[in-house]
């Protein structure tokens, strides 16, 4: 698959890319999409959530009432979950939610990701650019030239670009990664894939 290299003014460089057919040419596979995206969502999850316990309580364990009699249940002592204020049954406990998928199922489900954004072509190709300084008003200017600016824009650099992150962090629609950072999720989550000229190379190994 080629696609023309366009500059950060929205302007045909005359140059063409390739997009490798092993990354961006498979037939994608849902299941497996959903797999990464849950294990991504997972990882991101703390797992801090605690509740008290009826042994954790501080209360007195006295009995409130006589075994039999009272007309009522044997709820034993103050803690009861039956009583406010006592114990929660079954509540959260600190927990780690993440788990393993195998390396090939993750690659599997990038190429994925990546080949759908091909068959709705949602991919833009932008030569290698830089901003003098940090500036938002300028990165804005260079989404309306590429006409991505009312989307979800990831764009995908091959290296760590201190002044277009700065510039691109205050924009909602707009995520800024390196090549090597590219996972299942973040390309799923975006309208459109904005990659450098540079960056197709390493992609097109992933």
């Amino acid at each position: 698959m080629e696609l023309s290299v366009l500059n950060k003014e929205g302007k045909d460089t005359g140059r063409k890319v390739v997009l490798n057919d092993e990354v961006f040419g498979i037939e994608p596979n849902s299941h497996v999409v959903y797999l990464a995206v849950k294990q991504f969502l997972a990882d991101q999850r703390q797992g801090t959530h605690k509740s008290k316990q009826r042994s954790e309580i501080a209360g007195s364990t006295r009995k409130l009432g006589r075994q039999k009699g009272g007309g009522g249940a044997r709820r034993g002592d103050i803690n009861s979950p039956v009583l406010v204020g006592g114990g929660r049954v079954f509540g959260p406990v600190p927990r780690d939610y993440s788990f393993k998928l195998n390396k090939k199922v993750k690659q599997l489900a990038r190429k994925s990701a990546l080949s759908q954004k091909a068959i709705e072509s949602a991919i833009v190709v932008v030569e290698d650019f830089n901003l003098e300084t940090p500036s938002t008003k300028a990165f804005v200017s260079i989404t309306k030239n590429l006409q991505v600016a009312d989307k979800k824009a990831l764009f995908v650099l091959n290296s760590k670009e201190n002044n277009v992150l700065l510039s691109a962090r205050n924009l909602k629609k707009v995520n800024v990664v390196e090549a090597n950072s590219l996972n299942t999720y973040i390309v799923m989550n975006s309208n459109v894939l904005v990659l450098s000229e540079s960056a197709v190379e390493s992609v097109n190994k992933l």
